[in-house]
């Protein structure tokens, strides 16, 4: 009977003990839990773990083929979506350096357009393969030395009829006669009108950094060369003969083709604004500038001042060979303005499509 109390009372011992252990354990997970919250707490928001950026750069394999002969060159890969036929014609350099860039024509197609050096491959490639067929296009000349060519050329040649050296005139009848004062007055216009053209050429115009074969500067110098030594010629012969009106028609021509010489170079200026130049140009609008109201008329008012120049230098000279130059130049220029005038209507249809191209209510 004892041993059973003596039992019992050990188990209830044991039962006490296990009793306050419990309560120990609990109040120092409580603790524990209790400084952990306040750990998290003042560590801040738990931050979401950076997410990984995959890159979803395109890149495309340019097939370059000869558009001869339609054989592989070569193979240039890794070329970016933003790469320009710029670019790729620097790469095709690289890998084959007797290719250069200036003289390279690249295609889509065999006797395709020459595609732009600021066309885009993501707007032409129709997959991941794009090819591409190149042309030699020849000895290249940029821009700029074409137009300093063209126009240094005449100024020259016309001083030197001017000038009436005895290889070209006869010096008796040069000594015998005496110059009528409209031959010096069209000297001045004339030099005036392509000095013009050189000083917007270096100062204003916004000369593309392209390239041209050496043909056309060799076909445009023998244009402008060839027609200012034949009207230089006639107008500064001893036989020269005055127009036919005299003073008056002299004195209007020339005051009109100066009027137009102003013109056209406010125009330009206008034109080589950078809000008038690029892929986001705007449609030029007349300011205070009187001689810029023609835009109210004409889409393209450098082409009607220049027409306007040569017409009243006709009228001044009174001479064939000015004639058949400025109907020459009026057939040129009215096809380049009809060409601008349809990439206006597209672009600022709103704007112009009550305008003519070059002559007011006519063309």
């Amino acid at each position: 009977m004892f041993k059973r109390h003596k039992s019992l009372a050990s188990e209830r011992k044991k039962a006490l003990h296990s009793q306050r252990a419990t309560r120990f354990i609990l109040k120092d997970d409580m603790r524990n839990f209790h400084f952990l919250s306040k750990l998290v707490l003042s560590a801040g928001p738990l931050k979401p773990a950076p997410a990984v950026k995959h890159s979803k750069t395109t890149h495309f394999e340019i097939e370059i083929l000869d558009a001869q002969t339609r054989k592989q060159i070569c193979i240039l890969d890794k070329v970016t979506q933003s790469s320009t036929i710029h670019d790729v014609k620097q790469k095709f350099h690289k890998a084959c350096p007797k290719w250069y860039p200036s003289r390279v024509g690249l295609q889509l197609e065999c006797g395709g357009p020459f595609l732009k050096d600021y066309i885009t491959i993501q707007s032409i490639a129709a997959s991941s393969i794009v090819t591409l067929y190149a042309t030699d296009l020849g000895q290249q000349v940029s821009w700029t030395t074409v137009f300093l060519a063209e126009y240094t050329g005449p100024l020259l040649i016309y001083l030197l009829f001017y000038l009436r050296i005895p290889c070209i005139y006869d010096g008796k009848e040069t000594a015998r006669r005496l110059r009528h004062p409209v031959v010096h007055l069209a000297c001045f216009c004339h030099c005036i009108h392509y000095i013009r053209y050189l000083l917007e050429t270096l100062f204003v115009h916004k000369v593309s950094a392209g390239h041209t074969p050496l043909k056309n500067l060799i076909m445009s110098c023998a244009f402008y060369w060839g027609f200012t030594s034949w009207i230089a010629y006639y107008i500064n012969h001893p036989l020269y003969t005055p127009p036919s009106f005299g003073n008056r028609q002299i004195t209007v021509s020339a005051i009109n083709f100066l009027i137009c010489e102003a013109g056209n170079h406010f125009i330009n200026v206008m034109l080589s604004h950078p809000n008038h130049t690029g892929n986001n140009a705007c449609f030029p609008s007349p300011n205070y500038n009187p001689f810029t109201w023609m835009f109210f008329l004409v889409s393209c008012p450098n082409y009607t001042y220049e027409i306007g120049s040569w017409i009243s230098f006709t009228v001044m000279t009174q001479t064939l060979p000015v004639g058949i130059f400025t109907l020459l130049m009026s057939i040129q220029m009215s096809l380049w303005a009809q060409k601008k005038h349809k990439i206006y209507l597209r672009k600022f249809n709103s704007y112009i499509h009550r305008k003519s191209a070059m002559i007011p209510f006519i063309l």
